[in-house]
């Protein structure tokens, strides 16, 4: 019994501190090294956490959680919370939203919900983004922490784009910038046609745990509809961290109002 309640705290603090490191673990939860590495091989075997950015020393959990979460009784999955929001948001300005969770080093895509418009941009569920080269990954990473982006420098940076952010001097500009705001910009970073804004869905520990966007061809987005589609993926990312028991200035009941008004950038 006492294995399994150390196997469950050590899970409860890797989601807390994640990523995480043995010593910190036993630490905080008072467990020798020893047991709290045999926790981490189980909860790994068991799929419940992974090697963060590739070091095994360092630990993350995964979406199993997510999958968990949404049986638990009265309680909403992140899917459940997001798609009527992003339907909403759809309604409105008839572009194609996304949802994303980041894993490691990069973003992946498991919502999706498309323009009318005969002109999109398609990108499958399950697709992998750059952490530093889309609107998502940027988003997620300004409002994650230090050493997440510590980390994510000391990889380097890929370019995909002549757009791409490669100089760690100008993404930590850039992050700075896209705390201020709220949101995150892509004006083809990673692919030439494919430009974005998004914002961070913050969980109750004020942890990123998903991201919101809106994604067009990058010959429809203008320095008008980037700014006023910042602000709606903003609010509706805090209207889902509300609902997902985030403390917000934004009620979930804002998506509630006027879903059927559609929205051009001059009018928001």
């Amino acid at each position: 019994m006492q294995n399994v309640l150390n196997t469950l705290r050590v899970l409860e603090e890797v989601a807390a501190r994640q990523p995480v490191g043995v010593a910190e673990l036993a630490r905080a939860t008072d467990i020798p090294k020893s047991s709290v590495q045999r926790a981490l091989r189980t909860l790994q075997t068991a799929g419940w956490i992974r090697p963060a950015g590739g070091n095994v020393t360092r630990w993350a959990v995964t979406t199993k959680a997510l999958h968990v979460g949404r049986h638990a009784a009265g309680e909403l999955s992140l899917r459940d919370v997001a798609v009527p929001v992003m339907e909403d948001l759809r309604r409105r300005i008839d572009e194609t939203i996304h949802l994303a969770i980041p894993e490691g080093d990069k973003v992946v895509l498991i919502e999706r919900l498309e323009t009318s418009k005969p002109v999109r941009i398609f990108l499958a569920l399950g697709t992998n983004l750059p952490i530093h080269a889309s609107a998502h990954g940027k988003a997620v990473l300004a409002a994650g922490s230090a050493a997440m982006v510590e980390r994510l420098l000391a990889d380097g940076l890929p370019r995909h784009t002549d757009t791409t952010i490669t100089d760690p001097g100008a993404l930590r500009t850039e992050l700075e910038e896209i705390r201020k705001r709220g949101y995150s910009t892509n004006d083809g970073e990673w692919r030439s046609d494919v430009s974005a804004v998004a914002a961070a869905v913050m969980d109750h520990t004020g942890q990123p745990v998903a991201s919101i966007s809106i994604n067009m061809p990058t010959s429809r987005m203008t320095d008008e509809s980037r700014s006023a589609y910042g602000v709606l993926v903003r609010e509706a990312a805090a209207a889902v961290g509300a609902a997902l028991g985030t403390r917000t200035d934004v009620p979930a009941s804002r998506w509630d109002e006027g879903s059927s008004r559609k929205l051009s950038p001059e009018a928001s």
